[in-house]
């Protein structure tokens, strides 16, 4: 549960989360490319937080191994899955370092780009985020629905939020204890970091292939993560619903003139086919209306019952060694999380 374990905030440098969800193919190439350039920026002051998003294949085990190998790796284990933007509030939550690096286990977003991301930390921004300039190893279709998910998001949310961006992003403790204190159970990471603000920049990257396994976000996931950041960052749909209603009400002012007209004339009012017709689109308007607003309804409903965001069925890490996280920082680096602090 929130809050259940006691957490060391600041005792390391960097802190890596990554969820995963039947992962086990590249658990262990996952953890050993991590671990390279963690320790090449901060020899031993760091941890990889692996959470287990309730898997059904091997991946605990996969975990309990790297935690075993003892290169900095934590598990945490969920009690079920609750999804990924979820299993990484976990993750986040657990996180004791300094700077806060997120992957995802599919090592499609290098790791190695960590260097590249401390150094504009080093300039002064608080968040750097990954902004895909292409996505090898992707279907035309997934591609596709991508590009149009981030454009739509763009038009239709009301903040500002960086096209072709996952979650994959280093960024200061300040900003997670903001992200933290967010308690909204539809989660969508990236906008929510996006409206904390701070000083934000992207670091363009090819996007690899998949090392293991298949993408974990079939067609009909990627559609309530579209509803999810929709209806978390804007409402304007409800508004569309509003804006609909006056349209149909306008073209039913129209028809009455024009049924009216058509009496005077002939005496007869033709076109009962077509009467019948605008009665059924009518009433799936009305119904599309009432899912909108049914759909906000519902997440107020299931916001008010203040329910945990997740269940910790445990932790498991080999005893941490004291660490200073200043002591295996650089001056720059240092000053500049000094400033933050």
């Amino acid at each position: 549960m929130v809050g259940e374990h006691a957490i060391e905030i600041g005792s390391v440098a960097l802190s890596v989360v990554v969820p995963c969800y039947n992962e086990e193919g590249g658990i262990e190439e996952l953890v050993r490319r991590v671990a390279v350039v963690c320790e090449a920026a901060f020899e031993t002051s760091y941890e990889i937080i692996l959470v287990n998003d309730g898997s059904t294949d091997a991946t605990w085990s996969q975990i309990m191994k790297a935690v075993n190998v003892g290169r900095g790796v934590t598990g945490v284990n969920l009690a079920r899955n609750h999804g990924h933007q979820l299993a990484l509030t976990a993750g986040l939550h657990q996180s004791r370092g300094e700077l806060i690096f997120i992957l995802d286990a599919d090592l499609q977003d290098p790791p190695e780009l960590l260097p590249d991301m401390l150094k504009r930390i080093r300039d002064g921004y608080d968040v750097v985020y990954g902004q895909r300039v292409a996505r090898h190893g992707e279907g035309v279709f997934k591609r596709a629905t991508a590009s149009i998910f981030y454009r739509l998001m763009g038009k239709i949310v009301e903040v500002d939020i960086p096209a072709d961006t996952g979650d994959f992003r280093l960024m200061t403790r300040r900003v997670l204890a903001h992200l933290n204190a967010m308690p909204e159970r539809y989660r969508f990471v990236r906008g929510m970091v996006s409206w904390l603000g701070y000083n934000q920049c992207a670091l363009p990257y090819e996007r690899d292939p998949r090392f293991a396994g298949s993408t974990h976000y079939p067609l009909r996931k990627m559609i309530a993560f579209a509803l999810d950041a929709a209806t978390s960052f804007s409402v304007l749909p409800l508004r569309f619903a509003s804006y609909l209603g006056l349209l149909f009400a306008l073209a039913g002012v129209l028809a009455l003139g024009w049924v009216g007209y058509a009496y005077v004339v002939s005496g007869t009012v033709a076109g009962w086919t077509s009467l019948a017709a605008l009665i059924l689109v009518l009433g799936s308007i009305q119904l599309l209306i009432l899912g909108v607003f049914g759909e906000y309804l519902g997440r107020m409903y299931m916001e008010t019952k203040r329910r945990p965001l997740f269940l910790i069925k445990e932790i498991v890490a080999l005893p941490v060694q004291s660490a200073n996280p200043v002591h295996n920082l650089d001056q720059g680096l240092r000053a500049r999380l000094s400033d933050v602090a």
